[in-house]
């Protein structure tokens, strides 16, 4: 499955960081930018990560700027997605198995990059629970229309 990841410029050194960890594992990503730590706008590169997970061309996304709020609130407002800001590997657990979130979010001046791949493995490597999550799920979906 293809994991979509973009940045802005407080995330671009992480951002970097991460393709990289992702490579090493054997995923499959798309690397939708930022390429320097020259200023841009979060929502720009939420709208591109985001429309590739909406389309399906990626399973799942990963935005990164200095807080991860902004990539998260941005995310979030395209139907379909649950972008699930996390700061440790519990949280990222939870937010596929309770959640099924498809788009991580971090903050590059939040946590370390250490922290944050192991954050990134604990999201890519949790499934959805189904069961009772599944009709909360489904009262999120019905909110989006």
């Amino acid at each position: 499955m293809k994991i979509a990841l973009g940045s802005d410029h407080a995330g671009f050194r992480l951002k970097e960081q991460v393709g990289s960890h992702l490579e090493a594992a054997g995923h499959s990503w798309q690397d939708f930018g930022v390429f320097s730590e020259e200023s841009a706008d979060y929502p720009d590169l939420a709208a591109a990560v985001t429309s590739a997970v909406q389309s399906g061309a990626c399973g799942y996304g990963i935005l990164i700027c200095g807080t991860g709020i902004g990539m998260s609130i941005a995310a979030n407002k395209k139907a379909g997605i649950r972008a699930a800001l996390c700061g440790e590997p519990y949280s990222a657990r939870c937010a596929r198995e309770h959640n099924n979130a498809n788009i991580l979010t971090m903050g590059s001046r939040v946590i370390g990059p250490g922290l944050a791949l192991a954050i990134v493995d604990q999201f890519l490597n949790s499934s959805f629970s189904g069961g009772r999550h599944s009709n909360r799920l489904h009262k999120i979906e019905q909110m989006e229309t």
